[in-house]
């Protein structure tokens, strides 16, 4: 197997990844939010053309985390207009159609005040960045690296479940978007001044790999 090949740069940035306790939310790939469970949060794998995602590491802490967020009132309650725009104001990204994954199902509902409620995975292709800038909700300046998917589970922490949802993304991402299922396993810095990634339409909507549109939901 060859070796990964990434800068020295990197290999600092790496060296203080620290990865969270994952949170065992069961992951439902394919099932649509249940009607009366509010989608609280939407969180997106966004595709280079060479298989790789977007994964954002936040230098300070080292924790890293994939774009998305929770649902605005500015959103509608439509998860893929909460993605976009996360999307661009954590890591200046824009975006293609996304594509609807499935959810994680929060029972104790720390997004929700406690109550229950459904995390939203979208896969979207990765069409621009714009010059890095902190995100304007949290103030984290977050280093945007592309990875191979299943390294990107790795740096996340995920463990088994967050192989899962990687195969189920890399699934729809080889189907809906055309990228290869076996990613570059190059590890890359997107340039701090922005850069194109993917030529092609900025998508606002949402639409299910069945064909349906994703509706607002909670």
């Amino acid at each position: 197997m060859s070796p990964i090949e990434y800068s020295a740069e990197i290999a600092e940035l790496l060296g203080k990844v620290r990865r969270r306790p994952t949170a065992g939310w069961p992951w439902r790939p394919g099932e649509q939010v249940p009607e009366g469970l509010p989608v609280k949060q939407s969180w997106g794998w966004l595709f280079a053309p060479d298989g790789r995602v977007l994964t954002l590491v936040n230098p300070r802490d080292g924790i890293c985390s994939l774009p998305g967020g929770s649902l605005e009132p500015e959103d509608g309650g439509d998860p893929a207009a909460a993605l976009a725009r996360e999307a661009d104001e954590e890591a200046q990204a824009r975006i293609g159609r996304p594509y609807y994954l499935g959810y994680l199902y929060d029972r104790v509902g720390s997004a929700n005040g406690g109550h229950e409620c459904a995390r939203v995975r979208m896969a979207a292709a990765l069409r621009s960045v714009g010059p890095s800038v902190a995100d304007p909700a949290s103030g984290r300046h977050y280093r945007r690296l592309l990875v191979a998917p299943g390294l990107a589970v790795e740096l996340l922490g995920w463990g088994a479940p967050g192989l899962r949802q990687a195969r189920a993304a890399v699934a729809t991402a080889a189907g809906w978007l055309g990228v290869p299922a076996v990613a570059n396993e190059e590890i890359e810095e997107l340039p701090v001044e922005g850069c194109t990634v993917s030529p092609g339409i900025v998508y606002p909507g949402a639409v299910h790999p069945s064909g349906g549109r994703l509706g607002a939901q909670g």
